[in-house]
């Protein structure tokens, strides 16, 4: 296990540098971030040239990229003055500087990565809980009516999109329930400014966002799991344990469902990393302070050094949980082994 680990690792260094160089060309082709700096007036063609030495964007794209890899506090960026650079580059965990924002990135991320962690892990959370017992249980009771009528809602639900989602939660337990004079759901930012970010705040405003990405994921895998646990039940090693006298509930939890929950496994291990991204959709419609907000506002603003620090977070991520999967792969079925 220990050298397959090491394997994976060393096989993860040079891909993550070949994705950073990818996204970072891509970044550079989506336009210009000097042309008006988050706002709607041009910059001055002098206050341009300027910004553009001592941000190293007068340089080529490959002398860009460097600079950003492994910095350039060795470099002489302005000639008249006599400064140098004062970037030690990601591989020395210094992501830049914001250039709207004036704010080391680290710091840009690091205010909304708490957000983002509270609305999607609580979401995934109900999303796992809430798909195994659904699709464990409509497996377990096949055809029935139940089964015939929760399959009609987890189409209807998984053919929605995400912003339709929301806004259909919005008009009925917000505007809906406002009209009628009853309690309603908030449907903007994190707490009322008028109470302050208390515990029941912060959990009131999660209703609504939390709902509408986890209805869409939960139809997805309950009828994921309830396929994969028909297929297993099905098996004739489950048909051994029970003519062996084995109880139903032993059979089902105990040999049935590690199996059942291999491919889960796979679909929640390329999930999670995507946390870190926050929901971006989601986000902006709740007015959500997170990373997903953060990141649409920041590819307006053309905002490169904040766009490829959440980019590489994400990446790392994706690497750092596809070795988790393997490990957790084993853990549930021991005829797996990697060496």
């Amino acid at each position: 296990m220990a050298r397959y680990l090491l394997r994976r690792v060393l096989q993860a260094i040079p891909l993550l540098f070949i994705i950073s160089l990818l996204l970072f060309i891509i970044m550079q082709g989506t336009g210009d971030p000097l042309a008006t700096l988050g706002g709607r007036q041009p910059t001055r063609a002098a206050d341009r040239e300027r910004l553009a030495r001592q941000l190293g964007l007068d340089q080529p794209v490959l002398v860009q990229y460097v600079y950003w890899l492994i910095g350039n506090d060795w470099v002489l960026v302005d000639p008249e003055t006599g400064r140098y650079g004062t970037r030690k580059g990601v591989l020395r965990g210094d992501f830049g500087e914001s250039i709207t924002r004036r704010q080391p990135v680290t710091t840009v991320v690091g205010e909304r990565v708490g957000d983002t962690l509270l609305l999607t892990g609580t979401a995934e959370v109900i999303i796992i809980i809430t798909s195994l017992a659904l699709g464990m249980y409509s497996a377990l009771r096949k055809y029935t009516l139940f089964d015939q009528v929760f399959t009609a809602i987890s189409f209807v639900l998984y053919s929605f999109p995400v912003f339709l989602m929301a806004y259909v939660l919005i008009y009925i337990f917000s505007i809906g329930l406002r009209s009628a004079g009853l309690p309603y759901l908030p449907t903007s930012g994190i707490f009322d400014p008028t109470v302050g970010r208390t515990t029941g705040q912060v959990l009131w405003h999660l209703i609504l966002p939390v709902t509408t990405i986890s209805m869409i994921t939960i139809a997805a895998y309950s009828r994921y799991i309830r396929s994969t646990m028909l297929e297993v039940i099905n098996s004739d090693y489950i048909r051994t344990a029970r003519s062996k006298g084995l109880s139903e509930r032993r059979t089902v939890f105990v040999h049935a469902f590690k199996n059942a929950a291999l491919p889960l496994v796979t679909l929640v291990g390329l999930d999670v990393p995507f946390l870190l991204a926050g929901a971006a959709v989601t986000e902006t419609i709740f007015a959500w302070p997170g990373l997903g907000q953060l990141f649409i506002q920041q590819i307006e603003r053309k905002d490169y050094p904040v766009l490829m620090g959440l980019l590489m977070m994400i990446s790392l991520a994706v690497v750092v949980f596809q070795i988790v999967t393997d490990v957790v792969y084993t853990l549930l079925d021991p005829r797996i082994r990697y060496s």
